[in-house]
């Protein structure tokens, strides 16, 4: 099992990020995806997450307008478009993978997340 994100940088306040997370090694269709980041002495919080089928999507209200989740199921890949980005969003960005109970469910405690990726760096200058 592996989980692999990609996308991360530095880039200047109001500015764009598309981050990637790309699955392998299990049935993708089969499990939600939850996008989480940690920022220095910080405990983790949710981003965003998505169903494993039927599209239904969280954000966290800190980035609810500015970020959009999506999967392609034919590519086993997760994808986080990241806009108007602000210097408090500055962390490691980290996809997790949970085997999904429905199509509709997403999860947004990240202890029920089964796989996770090894992160990747955003940071957001001012």
């Amino acid at each position: 099992v592996q989980l692999v994100e990609s996308g991360g940088g530095l880039v200047q306040a109001g500015g764009s990020l598309r981050l990637s997370c790309a699955a392998s090694g299990f049935t993708f269709d089969d499990y939600a995806i939850g996008w989480f980041r940690q920022a220095p002495g910080k405990e983790r919080e949710g981003v965003s997450c998505i169903s494993s089928s039927d599209g239904s999507t969280y954000y966290a209200d800190s980035v609810k307008g500015r970020f959009t989740i999506s999967r392609d199921n034919a590519k086993n890949t997760v994808y986080l478009q990241m806009n108007s980005l602000k210097p408090e969003d500055t962390a490691v960005y980290y996809c997790a993978a949970r085997f999904a109970e429905s199509g509709s469910y997403y999860y947004t405690d990240p202890h029920e997340y089964d796989y996770w990726g090894q992160g990747t760096q955003v940071t957001v200058s001012s």
